[in-house]
């Protein structure tokens, strides 16, 4: 099965990013791990906003996918979405809002564990 990112760019709108993060964080990222085909999720909030090729939007949600058929999950993702089965925040702004599928080149690499010496008896 190949392993994906599905990775979404979004801003609150003006005046309501309490109930954005609050929806988002405590909602919506259980909600779509809850479609099939999705495994995990994780939101970021843009740090270096000085930054002069800074995203437009300030935070970011991090998917993963384990499936062979991408597009239909994302489709059913969708469509879950636009019949109002899976409810969105009108504290979502649709305004500049960017996705984009990567599918997986190589593993996962993590760090060694630290502070564990392996050359000791």
């Amino acid at each position: 099965m190949a392993h994906y990112a599905y990775v979404v760019h979004s801003n609150p709108v003006p005046g309501r990013e309490d109930e954005y993060n609050d929806w988002y964080s405590n909602r919506h990222l259980a909600d779509v791990v809850a479609v099939p085909g999705f495994v995990s999720a994780q939101r970021f909030c843009l740090t270096d906003v000085a930054s002069e090729n800074r995203p437009l939007q300030k935070y970011m949600a991090i998917y993963t996918m384990d499936t062979d058929a991408p597009e239909k999950t994302l489709e059913h993702l969708t469509s879950l979405v636009e019949t109002g089965a899976m409810f969105m925040s009108e504290a979502f702004s649709m305004e500049g809002m960017a996705t984009h599928l990567y599918e997986a080149i190589t593993p996962v690499v993590n760090a060694p564990a630290k502070g564990i010496r392996h050359d000791q008896g």
